[in-house]
């Protein structure tokens, strides 16, 4: 019987003249009921709404012990919570009960109440029941929205003296209410379980971009240093010249044949110079750490693959695009996973920024002692240009630090980065030796 026919059954009864007796008792078990409906409701912490559950169970039902057991994922029902009539916490291997009760059960969607299990002539008790001399025995599926969830259980050994409609009515309007308690716990409980893991994804991002943006930016500074020492010495050393060249015109004349000025120029010229060339010392050492050091360790690069697509998903800047994988079975090789995860996010992004709706292919095999990784796009594709200078030492240019940061920490792994030849969008492949 559903909660909404037993109040209105109730509320009829309140209206018209039936027995007294029987309407003082259904309003009692109203009241009951609705008080523990509304204890049960006030929480959507799992653990907490099968305790109340049981608790009033045991209670309503004046049995001795009770257990709730929930469908796993893979289909089984699972322990979760043993009471005794003192709410003290029951053990699992004290969950004693007919096994063939629980599952006929949960199985069938229907309630069993079974009084005097012990000598009941409808009834073959089991071992258990014997054993642990249960006389009375109730059990219900707990169902909501037509899906079973699992099974409330309660027992005693004591004779019960109590109608079986009535009983059984109550206790499946319990069943039923709990059922969608635990249910709305157990999807409060999933979403706490999925934020906390996209937390977690996104702090390790986060994390990972910011390395990627500190070794950007040293990367950045490094090449833009290189670039303004080169030309300052360039122009150094033409300055020398031209001094010492003036300084040979000069000396003809008999008026500066002993002047100092043009060494003491040449010596300005060489100590800008020597500066100059500290400089480009220190611009390339920022441009090496900015590589950061390598922590290898033996790892699957399918997983690797999998995580990151993994923590892409969720965010709000990849929801319109389609991620496709085609994994073979690869053996595990040595590289470090982070960064390797900051080139395929590196490489991802680029596919989303170029175009929103991407549908991004990720391919793996082995082949020639080297573990490939193939991410293909159907976006407009990469400038020629771009190409040529990734595969002829790439210079950063326009802001295009992501990809040398790629090439150079795929090439720190003592692997390889290219562009393959594909009709519309962008492929490109890394690879990673396995030895």
């Amino acid at each position: 019987m559903k909660f909404s026919e037993f109040k209105k059954n109730i509320d009829a009864g309140l209206k018209t003249s039936l027995i007294e007796e029987e309407s003082t008792e259904r309003t009692k078990n109203l009241e009951i009921i609705l008080n523990i409906i509304n204890s049960i409701n006030r929480s959507l912490v799992l653990e907490d709404v099968l305790e109340l559950v049981l608790k009033n169970a045991i209670r309503l039902t004046n049995s001795e012990r009770g257990f709730i057991v929930l469908k796993s994922p893979t289909g089984k029902l699972e322990f979760k919570l043993g009471l005794d009539s003192n709410n003290k916490e029951l053990p699992e291997e004290l969950f004693q009960v007919s096994s063939s009760v629980v599952e006929d059960v949960f199985y069938n969607g229907q309630s069993r109440f079974i009084e005097g299990a012990q000598s009941d002539a409808m009834f073959v008790p089991s071992k258990s029941i014997v054993r642990l001399d249960l006389q009375t025995i109730l059990c219900s599926p707990l169902i909501t929205d037509g899906q079973k969830i699992g099974v409330i259980y309660v027992d005693s050994k004591r004779l019960h003296k109590i109608k079986e409609k009535d009983i059984t009515n109550t206790f499946e309007i319990l069943a039923g209410q709990a059922a969608s308690a635990i249910r709305n716990a157990q999807l409060y409980n999933a979403q706490l379980n999925a934020n906390k893991a996209l937390q977690e994804a996104n702090e390790q991002l986060v994390k990972a971009e910011r390395k990627a943006l500190k070794s950007s930016i040293d990367s950045e500074i490094g090449q833009s240093l290189q670039s303004l020492v080169h030309l300052a010495l360039l122009e150094g050393e033409s300055l020398y010249r031209m001094i010492d060249d003036i300084q040979k015109q000069f000396e003809k004349r008999p008026e500066f044949k002993d002047s100092i000025i043009f060494d003491r120029l040449k010596l300005k010229a060489k100590i800008s110079t020597d500066s100059i060339r500290s400089i480009q010392k220190y611009a390339q050492v920022l441009l090496e750490t900015s590589l950061m050091n390598l922590v290898k360790d033996t790892n699957d690069l399918n997983k690797t693959v999998q995580t990151v697509i993994k923590y892409l998903v969720p965010m709000k800047k990849f929801q319109l695009a389609t991620f496709n994988t085609e994994l073979t079975n690869i053996p595990p090789c040595s590289f470090d996973s982070e960064q390797i995860q900051h080139v395929l996010v590196h490489l991802i992004t680029n596919s989303v920024n170029a175009k929103k709706d991407a549908t991004i292919t990720i391919k793996s095999f082995t082949s020639d002692g080297y573990n490939h990784i193939v991410i293909q796009d159907d976006g407009p594709g990469i400038p020629f240009e771009i190409k040529e200078d990734i595969v002829n030492n790439y210079t950063p240019r326009n802001n295009s630090y992501g990809l040398f940061l790629c090439k150079s920490i795929i090439e720190k792994h003592n692997g390889e980065i290219k562009f393959l030849d594909v009709e519309k969008g962008t492929a490109i492949q890394i690879s990673l030796p396995l030895k």
